[in-house]
Formats: structure tokens, C-alpha cells, sequence
């Protein structure tokens, strides 16, 4: 049986001090778990590899490179960050004595826009990009630390999306608002809400809970249902038509249309979560929440 959470206070070091994750984590635990003492840390500080790591209960590393820079001339910064950085806090984490290591990964591990389809148990890490291949470098850094006394959690999150959040989100937002007809495709994506991502670092951090983890919300989302929800928060109508879909097969190989219109989601059997549900908040309450400007 799974415990309830510790009313014992936890300190808690946040790396990335103006990362998205890491601040919507400090504002949901600031709420849900009172007794979390939070504490940041920009990596960005000549001195950063100062700070005193004693009475550290738990290291959530969000700071890296994200995927919004893919410039080939990149590649060397996205490793020095994404696996160097890691790797070099993970080993003052360790010799320090904190005893759990939290990593903020990402599905592009398994690839990026060529790698549709569900991603299962058996599917290969093929990344494509500086940045998948130095984040699961990144991984591999850690894997090699992990031991009884340094516990290493590594979370591949699919999109990630909330109020003020980044990446693709943002642009089918806008989208939504602007347009009157959007194509009713049936495509499966794999989504993570900010709070329900949230909710299961908590329990991560609670309960010492280690290894791979591959999050996401309890349901599949199709683009056209993401871009009728979005609409539908602003009192928009907007018209769902079948009639670009023949265009859309022809085209699904195109990088382009596939980020829109692919299917990208992790098995149920991969994502599965034994322990407390982390899911706080319907996609629905979700995108409410999202486009409360």
C-alpha cells in the first residue's frame, strides 16, 4: 500500500530558475504541498556549482536547452547543457548526499515528426535531433549515477501545456481563435496538463518513486478536438470538416503535417501509474484553465 503523503518538511532544489515546469511546479506544491521548502537554482551563475546541497531531499532538474533551437551549429551547446550540466549537478548532487534526482526528459527521445504511431515497450530511443540526442544523453549520464543511496527519476513528457505555456500549444491556440473551419481528422496525441504533471512530480518526490516514467492525461486528444475545445473557451464556433482529410493522407509524411496531424501517443501499458491518480484536472478544466487570459 502506497503512503500518503509526508507532512514532513521536504527541501526541494529546482534547477532552471525561470523554466516553465519549474515555476508551475513551485506554484502548484507551494498550494498542494505546504510542507515543501522550494528552493531555485540558475545553473546560468558562474558560481552555481557552490551552492550547499546538505539537506537536499530532492533535486528536480528542469534547467537545459529546450527544442525551440535546432540549428545544426547548435549541436556542441545542446550537449554541454543537456547532458554535461546534468551530469556535472548530478554528481554534487550525489556527493553531497541528496538522495533523489529528478530529470525533466521528453517523448522526442523516441524521435521526432518520423517516429508516429504509438510508442510502446519495444519502441527504440531514435532520436533525430541535438536536442533529443542530448537529452537522452542526458539520460544515459544519470542511469550510470543511479545506486541505492542516489535515486534517479527520469520523466519523458509528451506536450506540455497550461496557462503561459510554450511550444505548439500556443500556435493551435491562436489558431483556434482566428479560424472558422478546421479539418476533423482523427489523429491520437499524447498531452500532459501543467497541474497533472504537477501532481505527479509531488508523488514522485512523496515517494521516492524512481526509474522511467511516461506521463500523460487519462484520455487521447485528436487536433480537432484540442482546436474545438480551445474555440469553445472563447465562445467561438468553429466549423470541423472532413473534406481536407484525403489531402491530409496524401501529405502525412510531410514534417509539417504530421506535427499537426500524426498520431504520437504512449501505450496505456507504458504509461501505466500504480500508485495515487495524478490526474487533477479533465481536459476539459484544463483547457478552461489554459485560456483563462
Amino acid at each position: 500500500m502506497i503512503e500518503k503523503a509526508s507532512t514532513k518538511t521536504k527541501r526541494i532544489l529546482i534547477t532552471g530558475a525561470n523554466s516553465y515546469i519549474g515555476n508551475a511546479f513551485t506554484q502548484y506544491a507551494t498550494s498542494m504541498r505546504p510542507a515543501y521548502q522550494i528552493e531555485k537554482l540558475s545553473l546560468r551563475n558562474i558560481d552555481w556549482d557552490q551552492v550547499d546541497l546538505q539537506g537536499v531531499d530532492a533535486i528536480l532538474h528542469c534547467a537545459g536547452i529546450a527544442h525551440n533551437a535546432t540549428k545544426t551549429s547548435d549541436t556542441d551547446q545542446y550537449f554541454a547543457v543537456n547532458q554535461g550540466l546534468t551530469d556535472r549537478m548530478a554528481r554534487l548532487a550525489r556527493q553531497a548526499g541528496v538522495p533523489h534526482f529528478i530529470y525533466m526528459s521528453s517523448m522526442i527521445v523516441y524521435g521526432n515528426t518520423s517516429r508516429s504511431g504509438e510508442i510502446n515497450l519495444d519502441t527504440p530511443l531514435t532520436p533525430e535531433n541535438a536536442y533529443g540526442q542530448s537529452k537522452l544523453a542526458g539520460e544515459e549520464a544519470l542511469n550510470k549515477l543511479a545506486g541505492d543511496d542516489f535515486k534517479v527519476t527520469i520523466i519523458r513528457a509528451p506536450m506540455v501545456y497550461g496557462l503561459h505555456s510554450k511550444g505548439n500549444y500556443p500556435l493551435l491556440a491562436k489558431f483556434s481563435r482566428l479560424s472558422p473551419i478546421f479539418p476533423e481528422f482523427d489523429n491520437k496525441r499524447s498531452m500532459i496538463y501543467i497541474e497533472n504533471l504537477a501532481e505527479l512530480i509531488c508523488q514522485v518526490i512523496d515517494q521516492q518513486i524512481e526509474g522511467i516514467i511516461h506521463p500523460q492525461n487519462q484520455d487521447y486528444v485528436s487536433t480537432a478536438n484540442l482546436v474545438h475545445e480551445i474555440a469553445k473557451q472563447h465562445d467561438k464556433k468553429i466549423y470541423l470538416t472532413s473534406i481536407f482529410n484525403g489531402v491530409i493522407r496524401l501529405m502525412i509524411k510531410y514534417p509539417l503535417i504530421q506535427k499537426v496531424f500524426g498520431d504520437r501517443y504512449y501505450s496505456k501499458d507504458l504509461s501505466a501509474w500504480p500508485y495515487d491518480s495524478y490526474q487533477v484536472c479533465s481536459f476539459e478544466e484544463s483547457i478552461r484553465r489554459t485560456e483563462q487570459q
